[in-house]
């Protein structure tokens, strides 16, 4: 096998088109990673970029504590603060980066598609941290750890997911992961955040149907979608489509609560909710870690 094809094998651009038996290797050993010690030097030497062309608070620092914890260089790139606001485009950006030596890059941006590309003509293992509505597979890769610790397994398994599925990468990416795993995925959507494309891959149900889960995952509510009509108010999605206290005593006593987070309290979900012991919010953002240094090992070790 050639180094480009190496190298091209280890991006990590999303679950839709990575195998069941690789989604396993990597929650294997997330579970490793979550064992073992804090730090170790198994990648001294390597420099990693963490090119963030869209804001993030805890994607970000998820890897940069993944990256260090693996011994790693990290150099945090800001698009707010780079030639990107001059007029140079993304790829001659990460095309620069590579350029001056990194070793591998973990790319965030809007646009839908470029990332492909760039894995294409760019050397240096890429690893997706959430690209427009496409996809987030780090993230995805954390729900199914997180919900495979509380299960044992995740085959047989019940996932609604609830809220933006138009707009959500989050929704895209357990999508293939969960359906490589044998889970049952459904999504519940107010008509206007519906995505299409994915009724054949899942149905849309009820709020009331979408109770009866093993999971019920919500989505954040992007309220800078209310300008735009997609939403009429923050207290009529949530009376329609949040998960109240009064909706969460219908669910199974064994289901737990998911959200990729950040949450806005009292909207998608009420504030008593949010860490209460059936959910898991809190728990996922923990298991951001290990995955991603698994994801992070995997792309250079």
């Amino acid at each position: 096998m050639s180094q480009t094809n190496v190298k091209t094998d280890r991006h990590l651009l999303g679950l839709k088109h990575l195998g069941q038996e690789e989604i396993v290797g990597i929650l294997n050993r997330a579970a490793h990673w979550e064992q073992a010690g804090k730090v170790t030097p198994l990648l001294e030497g390597k420099f990693v970029a963490n090119m963030f062309f869209e804001n993030s608070t805890r994607t970000r620092f998820s890897f940069e504590v993944a990256e260090k914890r693996l011994g790693a260089q990290v150099l945090n790139f800001a698009a707010a603060a780079s030639s990107v606001e001059k007029g140079e485009s993304i790829y001659d950006t990460v095309r620069t980066l590579e350029s001056m030596g990194i070793d591998a890059g973990v790319i965030r941006m809007k646009p839908i598609g470029l990332l492909a590309e760039l894995a294409d003509k760019i050397k240096v293992p890429l690893i997706n941290a959430g690209d427009g509505n496409n996809e987030h597979p780090t993230q995805a890769l954390l729900d199914l750890y997180t919900m495979r610790k509380t299960f044992g397994e995740i085959k047989g398994l019940t996932v609604s997911i609830v809220g933006d599925i138009l707009h959500s990468r989050v929704a895209r990416s357990n999508l293939w992961g969960l359906q490589k795993l044998g889970a049952k995925v459904q999504f519940c959507a107010p008509d206007n955040m519906q995505a299409p494309e994915l009724a054949e891959y899942a149905n849309y149900v009820s709020m009331d149907e979408a109770l009866q889960a093993d999971v019920v995952m919500m989505l954040r509510v992007q309220l800078e979608r209310h300008d735009k009509g997609f939403i009429r108010s923050a207290e009529e999605y949530r009376e329609h489509y949040g998960l109240t206290v009064e909706r969460a005593g219908m669910m199974k006593p064994h289901a737990i609560i998911m959200h990729p987070a950040p949450v806005n309290r009292g909207v998608e979900i009420d504030d008593e909710l949010v860490e209460c012991e059936r959910s898991k919010i809190f728990t996922q953002m923990s298991n951001g870690v290990p995955i991603r240094m698994a994801v992070i090992e995997r792309a250079l070790a």
